[in-house]
C-alpha cells in the first residue's frame, strides 16, 4: 500500500509541477518545445510497447495500453501544430 501511494505523490507533484512550467513557457517557445515533447513521447510509446507486450489482461499492460493512446494523440498533434506554423512561413502565390 505504501508504493501506491508514494506512487499517487509522485503523480501529483508531477502534475502540479507540470502545469507550472507549461504556463511559465512564452509563445515563441512553444513550438521548438513540441518538436522536443514528440521525442520523448515517441520514446513513451516504445517503452509502453514493451509493457503491453503479452495478451493478458493486467495492470502492466493497461497501463501500456493508455500510455500508447495518449502518446500517440500527443505526437499527433504536436506533428498538427508543427505543420500549421510551418504553412504560416510559405510564402503565397
Amino acid at each position: 500500500m505504501s508504493t501506491l501511494l508514494i506512487g499517487i505523490y509522485v503523480f501529483a507533484l508531477a502534475v502540479f509541477v507540470g502545469f507550472e512550467i507549461i504556463t511559465k513557457i512564452p509563445p515563441t517557445l512553444h513550438t521548438p518545445l513540441m518538436s522536443g515533447a514528440n521525442a520523448v513521447s515517441g520514446i513513451t510509446i516504445v517503452g509502453a510497447l514493451s509493457c503491453a507486450v503479452t495478451l493478458e489482461i493486467s495492470t502492466a499492460n493497461l497501463l501500456g495500453l493508455a500510455a500508447i493512446v495518449f502518446a500517440t494523440v500527443n505526437v499527433v498533434g504536436g506533428f498538427m501544430v508543427t505543420d500549421r506554423m510551418l504553412k504560416m512561413f510559405k510564402s503565397k502565390k
